[in-house]
């Protein structure tokens, strides 16, 4: 799988547009010392009107509350920061990118109070592939239960999407390849099954959907909400459960979900044999692509069109 980021024109920092060699920070700018930053993964996708943000607002929503949680005040309001994303698209002319707005402390004071630093905010836009791989979104991936416990509440609130935070989805990830496998799934304080490293979980069995619940230390996923209104609108049972991993490995389907990753089958888990992608996944993945598409007019309502 490519993740290699591809040059565009423009990044928009701080209210206006710069060109992409240009969008530069200090050294000393707080959140690369501390990893004082929040951000958000957001897609764009062609459709037969264009180019179309997928639940852009939510995904801006879920950034202030970030923020919020970071005692950062965002120097933008919600249309501010959609409007922006929807100019930068223009200015880059990609008819499908992946979106990545950050809010980070910035250059000004050192040490642990970050509160005089600046509040700066960006958002880059780029080309970017499943994150899991093309191979991985059809046929499936292997996945390993890692030893690297994911961060609890009374750590670090789980519910805010900051950079630093991903350290330890770091070190569960890269113990995953260096013994085979593509991906990790971390479990929370109490053993049970929380989520991947930048991915929300879930499992069929029976024709149930089974899905970690916001107090098993998860990120709530706005693929996670999607995927969860999309199986019931198919007639699926969901529910929202604590899951051993034992429960997991013997799991008629899995899957994850997340923006960078859409809808990615797991076909093996520490060894066990899942299977290739079932019924009930493809089911799900058809569905999430013809809305993200445009293609189904029940989900039009989550399309923010680049016009």
């Amino acid at each position: 799988m490519n993740m290699h980021i591809d040059k565009v024109e423009k990044i928009w920092m701080n209210g206006r547009l710069v060109d992409w060699d240009d969008a530069k920070i200090h050294v000393l700018t707080h959140a690369l010392h501390y990893g004082s930053g929040v951000f958000e993964g957001i897609r764009c996708y062609n459709t037969d009107k264009g180019p179309a943000v997928f639940r852009l607002r939510e995904h801006m929503e879920r950034l202030e509350d970030s923020a919020k949680t970071y005692m950062k005040t965002i120097p933008y309001t919600t249309d501010q920061l959609c409007k922006a994303t929807k100019d930068l698209i223009k200015a880059i002319k990609l008819k499908e990118c992946y979106i990545r707005p950050i809010v980070y402390r910035g250059y000004g004071e050192m040490g642990l109070n970050p509160l005089k630093s600046p509040v700066d905010v960006s958002i880059a836009a780029w080309e970017w592939g499943t994150y899991l791989g093309e191979d991985g979104l059809k046929n499936g991936i292997k996945a390993k239960i890692s030893s690297f416990q994911r961060i609890s509440p009374n750590i670090l609130p789980t519910e805010a999407k900051a950079t630093g935070q991903y350290l330890n989805s770091i070190l569960a990830k890269l113990e995953a390849i260096d013994v085979g496998y593509d991906e990790a799934i971390l479990l929370d304080n109490r053993g049970f099954i929380s989520e991947g490293p930048g991915e929300n979980i879930f499992m069929v069995k029976n024709n149930v959907l089974y899905t970690p619940p916001q107090h098993a230390s998860i990120l709530l996923g706005v693929t996670r909400d999607t995927v969860m209104t999309i199986a019931k609108d198919l007639g699926y049972e969901v529910k929202e459960t604590d899951i051993t991993r034992g429960t997991l490995y013997l799991a008629d389907e899995a899957f994850f979900t997340g923006t960078a990753a859409e809808i990615t089958p797991i076909r093996n888990i520490d060894g066990r044999e899942i299977g290739k992608p079932g019924p009930v996944t493809k089911k799900i993945q058809a569905k999430y692509f013809d809305a993200v598409h445009g293609k189904d007019k029940k989900y039009e309502k989550w399309l923010d069109y680049v016009v």
